[in-house]
């Protein structure tokens, strides 16, 4: 299961994970303060916010080859390019800071950036273990031939697959990255899994945006988001040789959280 659902409303479990670990931690900061707890509460928004702005801005750099000088991009956090070690350490600095100048903060601050890391790293740990535990479902999609052939047809070498739709904007803003990659991994299988609309919708869209991408695939029920547990468009999972769930990468792909993504096939 990748994302979490009520009714139309759909969140990544990551993301939910995150805003409860914030949640807990803000509960239990504000158990063990004595006073200031509103003060508590503004400076455990802030530290995440130093926190995201340094794994944001520690992605970019490592990753600056993909962004060139374009600015838009390298704010646009759509992409979802985060490095999540130096935005830890950043929050965690900034809380030592923050406690060595305000005495009355020093025990709640340190009861909430403990409790939330430790509930936010279980929470994540566990979710990698479970999606890891994954493999590739077999079920049949359509070719563009009209032919039934099982996803585990594609098994074999790294496989990327993307699903997507062609009224989903996201989706047709990653697709020219999708077929870039596509084309400097011949590696790599990459399988661009429609779901539910049919070929004369599709081809539409691809020859209209001078699209040219192999292994186009239809799942005119929705079946494969529903198996992997994703409700959300446009999702992309990423599996090993053998079939193996690696990871999966809910929203927009950049060419630099691509990059990253690609990364995980090297040595397997």
């Amino acid at each position: 299961m990748l994302t979490f659902n009520i009714g139309s409303f759909v969140i990544s479990l990551s993301h939910l994970l995150l805003i409860g670990a914030l949640l807990v931690a803000t509960l239990i900061g504000r158990r063990v303060a004595k006073e200031g707890k509103g003060r508590l509460d503004s400076v455990l928004f802030w530290l995440l916010i130093l926190g995201l702005l340094v794994a944001r801005a520690g992605f970019v750099l490592v990753y600056r080859e993909h962004y060139g000088t374009d600015l838009w991009r390298m704010i646009d956090v759509r992409d979802g390019g985060f490095l999540v070690l130096p935005g830890i350490i950043a929050g965690v600095f900034g809380a030592l800071i923050l406690g060595w100048k305000i005495a009355t903060l020093r025990r709640p601050l340190a009861a909430s950036v403990v409790s939330g890391l430790l509930l936010w790293g279980l929470g994540t740990l566990s979710l990698s273990v479970y999606e890891q535990g994954t493999r590739l479902p077999d079920i049949p999609v359509r070719t563009s031939t009209g032919e039934t052939v099982q996803l585990t047809h594609y098994q074999g070498r790294p496989l990327v697959i993307n699903l997507w739709a062609t009224w989903c904007p996201p989706c047709r803003r990653e697709m020219p990255v999708l077929q870039k990659a596509q084309a400097a991994h011949p590696d790599v299988n990459f399988l661009f899994v429609n779901q539910g609309e049919g070929s004369d919708i599709v081809n539409t869209f691809l020859s209209s945006q001078n699209l040219s991408l192999n292994n186009i695939l239809y799942d005119g029920g929705g079946r494969l988001g529903q198996v992997v547990g994703s409700m959300a468009l446009p999702t992309t999972l990423f599996y090993s040789a053998d079939g193996r769930l690696i990871s999966s990468h809910l929203g927009e792909l950049s060419d630099a959280s691509l990059a990253r993504a690609l990364e995980q096939f090297e040595g397997r």
